[in-house]
């Protein structure tokens, strides 16, 4: 029966929910629900951005910055393989994705000036404030 969930989950889950041997949806929705969540906190000195990146490694993560923007890239290659006893396959599955996530941090801001740490599948990242020029507003035009 669809009812609405008071827990935040979507009202079509149970009807949308098909079986395909192939796809394991509970695998890939608790690994795309909750990605990259980012705390930033002002301080004094500067930003302090805590990105959630779990189930990755250091290696898996980078991040750039160009044109004022950083930017945080993470990129998995996961494979899940199952043999019965013969040494046929029962079951395989792949699961490979990239995400990313820019801020903009302003044109003054170097990569020498921007400290990362990453423990536990939380990147840290401090990033110092300066004087930047403002980014360009949106206008629009008032449709009537």
């Amino acid at each position: 029966m669809l009812m609405p969930s008071i827990f935040g989950e979507n009202l079509f889950d149970d009807w949308m929910d098909f079986s395909f041997p192939s796809f394991d949806r509970a695998f890939y929705e608790s690994n795309t629900r909750n990605m990259m969540k980012t705390d930033v906190k002002e301080t004094d000195q500067g930003y302090e951005l805590d990105i959630e990146l779990p189930g990755y490694k250091k290696e898996d993560v980078r991040a750039q910055l160009k044109d004022g923007y950083l930017t945080v890239q993470a990129a998995k290659n996961m494979n899940n393989d199952e043999k019965n006893e013969q040494g046929a396959y029962i079951r395989r599955e792949r699961y490979a994705g990239t995400m990313s996530r820019s801020f903009y941090v302003g044109d003054n801001v170097t990569e020498e000036d921007i400290h990362a740490k990453f423990e536990d599948g939380i990147l840290k990242l401090s990033v110092p404030k300066k004087e930047a020029k403002k980014v360009e507003e949106n206008k629009y035009i008032t449709i009537q």
